[in-house]
């Protein structure tokens, strides 16, 4: 499909259809947190459950993000060939049948069901930059700070109410995590009406710059810097926060809420942060709010300050949202079209979430051979450091190729 028939199709979508699009993006979006942050809350009671280590059950938190590594390079060319909308509907199906399989079995399912998730998500983390930049490129901030949005809102909600649900159920851990098909099944069905509604899924025959010229360039690799340490400063936190805030003396119960504290706190964050971004000719201010607010919230958990715990969970998760914001701005702000974002997205997410993947596994480790957290959260105090100084080159006014071809 030429460039003119791509921006004519745009053209010719009617106002409803727009909004019925955005209602799309923000349902797929409500999905793409919550099947991993429903875990973190529940780590110890599947780990008693099942009689697996410390280690093993951190990996139900890596499992995902090696999927994201592996699959996401994959993303733009299967967005090529077969539509952007056609790929994310079907990371939809996988994505339930993750859920349906993850809690019927044993240890082999749950592991299973959970690589269905990382698989889906993978694919929906790639294109979902990128699908909001040509269906709306004039307002790519205020969607961003949508689907933004909506992802917290539900990995806030499913880390609260893991334990509850898992409490208060004969199933235990199995309907906490369970639960999320319900969502996971709206979203198809609106998705299936989206497919009616898009006749022509668009396609290209191939990108219009050439992909190698990403591994040259400094700024995309800063961008992929920037990524895998915010994803790893978030997925570790996931994993153990409860764990590190029991061992403190806070309740399970409790414990699940600050983690859904973090991401609660997120929410007005990523809603405004992109528009702002979007605003900025260069988004470097935004970068030192950021890895200000980690900093400080990180050290307070480290010296065990409980009676503050609540101001460094929200300066926490405001310093993740900043810092998740940015990297979904710096997408499409550091590329010149939807697929160079979805490329650049790959890219990142692919070696990001390689880098990421071994926060949660390690941590565990750590614990278990040094029985305590102090040098876990020392490493993450490191890596909000390195996140500031990578995230001040991404954050300058450019792109990642400078020429297009």
């Amino acid at each position: 499909m030429s460039m003119q028939a791509l921006i004519k199709g745009e053209r010719e979508r009617s106002k409803a259809g727009k909004l019925f699009l955005l209602f799309s993006i923000i349902l797929l979006a409500l999905n793409m947190r919550s099947p991993i942050t429903s875990v973190g809350p529940l780590t110890a009671m599947i780990r008693d459950n099942l009689g697996i280590s410390s280690t093993t059950a951190g990996a139900l938190t890596t499992v995902p993000l090696l999927a994201f590594a592996v699959l996401s390079p994959f993303a733009s060319k299967m967005a090529r060939k077969f539509g952007m909308e056609v790929v994310l509907f079907g990371a939809l199906l996988i994505l339930t049948a993750g859920l349906a399989l993850r809690p019927i079995g044993g240890v082999t399912t749950l592991f299973t069901g959970t690589l269905l998730i990382g698989i889906a998500i993978a694919l929906c983390n790639v294109l979902m930059p990128a699908f909001v930049k040509r269906n709306f490129a004039h307002q790519i901030g205020l969607v961003t700070g949508f689907y933004a949005m909506s992802m917290n809102l539900t990995g806030a909600l499913a880390s609260g109410f893991s334990i509850p649900i898992a409490t208060s159920s004969d199933f235990g851990w199995r309907a906490a995590v369970g639960f999320w098909l319900i969502p996971a099944g709206i979203a198809i069905i609106v998705w299936l009406s989206q497919m009616t509604h898009i006749r022509h899924p668009i396609k290209t025959e191939k990108s219009t710059y050439e992909k190698a010229s990403l591994l040259t360039s400094s700024l995309a690799w800063k961008v992929t810097a920037f990524m895998g340490i915010q994803s790893l400063l978030f997925y570790s936190l996931v994993a153990w926060l409860p764990e590190i805030l029991q061992e403190q003396g806070m309740s399970a119960g409790a414990s699940g809420w600050m983690l859904s504290m973090i991401q609660f706190a997120q929410l007005p964050v990523t809603f405004i942060v992109p528009i702002i971004a979007d605003k900025m000719s260069n988004q470097r201010p935004l970068v030192v709010i950021t890895s200000l607010l980690l900093i400080v919230g990180l050290s307070g958990i480290l010296l065990g300050l409980t009676e503050f715990v609540l101001l460094w969970v929200i300066m926490i998760g405001t310093g993740g949202g900043f810092a998740f914001s940015l990297v979904m701005m710096f997408f499409s702000l550091r590329t010149r079209n939807s697929f160079e974002a979805a490329d650049l997205s790959g890219m990142a997410q692919s070696a990001g979430y390689l880098f990421a993947a071994m926060g949660p596994a390690l941590f565990g480790a750590m614990h278990d051979f040094m029985n305590g957290w102090t040098l876990p959260i020392l490493l993450l105090i490191g890596a909000s450091i390195c996140l500031f100084i990578v995230g001040m080159g991404a954050a300058k006014e450019g792109y990642v190729k400078e020429k297009t071809v």
